[in-house]
């Protein structure tokens, strides 16, 4: 099996999307989603990787991206939360979780997420297979 086919297997075990555009496959999924009323907020994980076959490489970044729509009370959502993200750049790789806990008209909604899982997957799938892992925050170079 090659390693896209690996790669394609784990993404069903999350469960992810993967589509591939111009060479560049790109993984995501929704970590957290919330709608209440008229609003919708969501967190979504996105990764995005190049497997160069000829030079045994797979270049890759990540990003968590947040988005909301509809209407909401001020500048948040109506009830009390918060939302901790801690993060480190060891070297070139970012590392850490991002949680949220909120109270929102009674209902608790919580989620973690750490930021490792996915690409440790990915570049221990990739080293397996005899590929090299190269990660950039950034996403420049894919």
């Amino acid at each position: 099996m090659g390693l896209i086919q690996e790669i394609r297997t784990f993404s069903g075990t999350i469960p992810a999307e993967l589509k591939e555009k111009k060479g560049v496959h790109e993984l995501r999924f929704i970590v957290a989603e919330r709608k209440v009323f008229l609003s919708r907020q969501k967190l979504e994980y996105q990764a995005r990787f190049r497997i160069d076959d000829e030079k045994k490489l797979v270049k890759f970044t990540e990003m968590l991206k947040e988005s909301g729509s509809g209407m909401s009370a001020g500048d948040s959502s109506p009830g009390f939360g918060f939302k901790k993200e801690t993060y480190s750049t060891k070297g070139k790789q970012r590392e850490g979780s991002i949680e949220e806990q909120s109270n929102l008209f009674g209902k608790k909604y919580e989620y973690k997420f750490d930021f490792k899982t996915i690409r440790g997957k990915i570049e221990e799938l990739a080293k397996s297979a005899g590929y090299g892992f190269d990660y950039s925050v950034t996403g420049m170079g894919l």
